[in-house]
C-alpha cells in the first residue's frame, strides 16, 4: 500500500509538472486535433486539378471529344497549344502533363489501325504523375469507345468484372490519413513525454530529491508511465471522438473501447521507450537526435504509411520486435473492419509482451543510472 501511495504522489506530481510545461501542452492540442485534420484532409483523395494541356494535330470531331473529356475536379481546362510550346510549357512547369493527338488520328481510329498519342509527363509532380497517367488513358480510352460505337459493331467481352471495395466503399482517403496520424501521435507523444519527464528531472536538480525520499527507481518509473500514458490515452480518446468520428465523419466500424484498452498497452510500451530513451540521453538535445533514430522506423516501417507484405522480408522480421507494427494491426482491424476481440487478441498480447520487455530493461537501466548517482 505504501508503494501504490507513493506511485500516486509522484505521478500527480509529474501531472503539476506537465501543467506547467506550455510547450508540451500546446504540442499535446496541435497533436490530437490540427495534426490529425491535416493530414487527414491536406492530401488529395484522388487526382485533383491537375494542369494538362493539349496539342490538337487532327482537328477531328474525336479529337474535340477527347479535349471536352478533360474538366475539373480531376483535371483543369486544357488548353490547346502547339507542338512548339510544349517543351518550354513543360520547363516552365505550367503543365503537369500534355497529351499529343497525332494528325489522322480520328481517320486511323476508325479505320481500325492503331494510332500512337503521346502523353508528355512532368514527373518531378510525384503524387500527380503517378497517378495522373492511368486517369488519361482511362479518359481517352473511354471516349473512344464511346465514339467508334457510333462507327462500328463493339464485340461484347464474356467477362465482366464487378468491384466491390470493402471497409472503405468510397475509397476516401482522410479515413486513411485520420488513422495513421492519430496512431504516429499517440506513439511519439508517448515516447517524448515520458523521455522529457525525465530529463527535466536531471536538468532542473530535481532527480536528487527524488533519491533523499523513500521511494524507489520502480517506482519512480512507474509514476512517469501512469501519468503520461493517462494524459496521452486520454487526449487520444477525445481525439478519435471528437476530430477522427466527428467532424472527419470517419465511421468507427468496432469498439472504440477496444481500440482504447489497445492503445493503453501501447502506451504501456512507447513509455517504456521514452524512460529508456530519457535514461541513455543526457539532454534534451541528445533526446531529440535520439528521437529520430528511432520515431521515424517506429512510423514508417510499422505498416501504417506502406502495407509490410511489400517491405523486404528482413525489415518484417525486425518489425515484429517493434510494439507500432501490433498497434497498427489491430488498430486497422478494429476501426476498419470491425474486429473483435476474438481476432486481435495476438497483436494485444505481443503489445504487452513487448512492453514488459522493454520495461524491465528501462528499469535495470535507470536502477544502474540512478546507483552511480548514489
Amino acid at each position: 500500500m505504501a508503494s501504490a501511495a507513493n506511485v500516486f504522489h509522484l505521478a500527480v506530481k509529474e501531472l503539476r509538472s506537465l501543467w506547467h510545461d506550455t510547450a508540451m501542452l500546446m504540442l499535446m492540442v496541435f497533436a490530437f486535433t490540427a495534426s490529425i485534420y491535416t493530414a487527414a484532409s491536406s492530401i488529395p483523395e484522388t487526382l485533383h486539378r491537375a494542369p494538362l494541356a493539349i496539342v490538337d494535330e487532327d482537328h477531328s470531331a474525336l479529337s474535340a471529344r477527347i479535349h471536352a473529356a478533360f474538366a475539373p475536379p480531376y483535371f483543369l481546362p486544357p488548353p490547346l497549344i502547339s507542338q512548339a510550346e510544349v517543351d518550354p510549357a513543360l520547363d516552365a512547369g505550367r503543365y503537369t502533363f500534355v497529351l499529343d493527338i497525332p494528325p489522322n488520328f480520328q481517320r486511323d481510329v476508325v479505320g481500325g489501325r492503331q494510332p500512337v498519342l503521346q502523353l508528355n509527363v512532368d514527373a518531378t509532380r510525384m503524387s500527380q504523375a503517378f497517378t495522373g497517367s492511368g486517369y488519361v488513358q482511362a479518359i481517352v480510352n473511354g471516349e473512344i469507345a464511346e465514339f467508334l460505337l457510333s462507327h462500328r459493331t463493339q464485340q461484347t467481352l464474356p467477362v465482366n468484372l464487378a468491384i466491390r471495395n470493402r471497409f472503405n466503399p468510397t475509397l476516401s482517403q482522410s479515413w486513411f490519413g485520420a488513422i495513421a496520424e492519430l496512431i504516429n501521435n499517440i506513439t511519439m507523444l508517448g515516447i517524448v513525454l515520458t523521455g522529457a519527464a525525465l530529463i527535466r528531472e536531471r536538468e532542473h536538480g530535481t532527480i536528487e530529491h527524488l533519491l533523499a525520499m523513500p521511494v524507489t527507481p520502480f517506482e519512480i518509473m512507474a509514476a512517469k508511465v501512469l501519468s503520461m500514458g493517462f494524459v496521452v490515452l486520454l487526449a487520444s480518446t477525445l481525439s478519435l471522438i471528437i476530430v477522427v468520428h466527428g467532424l472527419l465523419a470517419v465511421p468507427l466500424l468496432g469498439s472504440p473501447w477496444l481500440f482504447v484498452g489497445g492503445a493503453a498497452l501501447q502506451m504501456f510500451a512507447v513509455t517504456s521507450i521514452g524512460i529508456f530513451i530519457g535514461t541513455v540521453a543526457r539532454s534534451m538535445p541528445q533526446m531529440g537526435l535520439l528521437l529520430i533514430l528511432v520515431l521515424l522506423p517506429l512510423e514508417m516501417l510499422s505498416g501504417g504509411m506502406t502495407p509490410q507484405e511489400s517491405m523486404p522480408k528482413l525489415i518484417r522480421i525486425v518489425m515484429l520486435a517493434a510494439p507500432t507494427t501490433h498497434f497498427v494491426n489491430l488498430s486497422q482491424a478494429i476501426l476498419f473492419r470491425g474486429a473483435g476481440l476474438d481476432v486481435v487478441w495476438p497483436s494485444l498480447l505481443a503489445i504487452a509482451t513487448i512492453g514488459t520487455i522493454f520495461f524491465l530493461i528501462a528499469l535495470a537501466l535507470l536502477r544502474w543510472t540512478i546507483g552511480r548517482m548514489t
